[in-house]
């Protein structure tokens, strides 16, 4: 049995499954979610129940969050009755995605309160949470990292990128920056064939089989798309915020994004058309409509 109390704050579609990871491997954990409902199978098998990231932080020794926005993840470390707050836990381990300008921010936030920031962004997917096949970039200082690895093992393989904060998180916009892009351009190409009489899935077995295979044709156009189930499992919103912040970090780094700035808007359309919520492979719901064709088979 692993000897440290765990906390996790935010135990919904990615939060859930690496929590369960975590008490499989043997950790005891406390855990906390603004929906209570997101954090009772976890409590059903053991995991004891905090009011509060304060709380959370209070009543374990190394706190771990999975958080959907900058704006959250810096609310629930830094805000009223935040993991700041805590009396006992000295390092905080963030698997979500907020950019590195929020994880700069935290990690000075967190120093001030004697607490180290484990900038840990996760990529993968709902289903690499629950398998533990994660990419996991982790930036922080090298004696952290040594203490945190064989917690970030049960989730996957481990991408050390340095002891700045935000280094992790840029490595991962980059990541979610290209799959999106995947998505986008094999929807305007899979449209294409099929107005010009290719069926959909001998398109995408073509270009799997070709030059032009790509995360989308290799893995969300035949989950997602050819069935038209639309329900690969990452919100648009989610993809839209992930550009948004890549683009934007890129352009203050003084690096031209051409084709980003166009994924941008595709999301943007996708966004306003499907809503948030919606599964970001809805980008090809915007091209055959566009289009005027379907893409099933």
């Amino acid at each position: 049995m692993a000897g440290e109390i765990l906390g996790v704050i935010g135990t919904g579609r990615m939060g859930g499954p690496m929590a369960g990871r975590l008490m499989d491997a043997g950790y005891s954990l406390v855990v906390y979610d603004t929906q209570a409902e997101a954090t009772q199978p976890l409590v059903k098998r053991g995991a004891l129940l905090a009011s509060s990231p304060a709380d959370v932080a209070s009543r374990s020794d190394i706190v771990l969050a999975s958080l959907p926005t900058p704006d959250i993840v810096k609310a629930v470390a830094l805000g009223q009755d935040g993991i700041g707050s805590g009396n006992r836990a000295k390092i905080v381990i963030d698997l979500s995605t907020s950019g590195p300008g929020a994880a700069k921010l935290v990690a000075e936030g967190l120093k001030a309160k004697g607490m180290t920031l484990v900038d840990a962004p996760v990529s993968g997917g709902i289903k690499g949470a629950v398998n533990g096949t994660l990419a996991v970039m982790v930036s922080c200082p090298q004696a952290t990292y040594d203490i945190v690895q064989p917690i970030l093992k049960n989730f996957g393989k481990l991408f050390y990128t340095g002891d700045k904060p935000g280094v992790a998180q840029t490595a991962k916009l980059a990541n979610n920056l290209m799959a999106a892009a995947a998505l986008v351009i094999t929807s305007e190409a899979v449209a294409m064939g099929v107005k010009g009489g290719v069926n959909a899935k001998v398109l995408i077995d073509i270009i799997n089989a070709s030059s032009g295979r790509n995360s989308a044709s290799e893995d969300k156009f035949p989950r997602a798309v050819l069935p038209g189930t639309f329900d690969f499992g990452f919100a648009t919103g989610l993809s839209y915020k992930d550009v948004r912040l890549c683009v934007d970090e890129a352009e203050a780094m003084g690096v031209p994004m051409v084709c980003g700035a166009v994924v941008r808007q595709m999301l943007a359309i996708t966004n306003a058309k499907y809503g948030a919520s919606s599964d970001f492979t809805s980008i090809a719901k915007v091209l055959e409509e566009w289009a005027g064709v379907e893409m099933r088979g």
